[in-house]
């Protein structure tokens, strides 16, 4: 596939592998804090609670994870749509298609990469 309809058909793919990813994870965070109200909520002498606290903090982390990565995804399906997909927002050239094959939502070429 290439061009912008290859682009946001690839997009799309991976923004649904996003939405998956957040809807398990934000199902663990709640299935974490659904186990944790009947058990005993004094993380400092209990020794499940540290564990408990650590898995919904690490759900948690993943999701935001994700929701970052699905607000990014759907700048760059705003980007197709602009016609500037692809293109460095710092210089103007063509974003290497390695590099947006490996980072779908990447603004900027390799160069000018953070």
């Amino acid at each position: 596939m290439t061009g912008a309809g290859g682009a946001e058909a690839r997009l799309r793919a991976r923004l649904a592998e996003v939405d998956a990813r957040l809807a398990a994870q934000r199902s663990a965070v709640a299935g974490i804090v659904e186990s944790a109200r009947d058990a005993n909520v004094d993380d400092e002498h209990d020794p499940e609670g540290a564990t408990l606290a650590w898995e919904r903090q690490q759900a948690a982390a993943l999701a935001a994870g994700a929701e970052a990565e699905r607000h990014e995804l759907l700048a760059a399906l705003d980007r197709v749509a602009a016609g500037t997909y692809g293109v460095c927002e710092v210089c103007g050239r063509p974003i290497p298609a390695a590099r947006l094959a490996a980072r779908p939502a990447a603004t900027r070429c390799v160069e000018h990469a953070r």
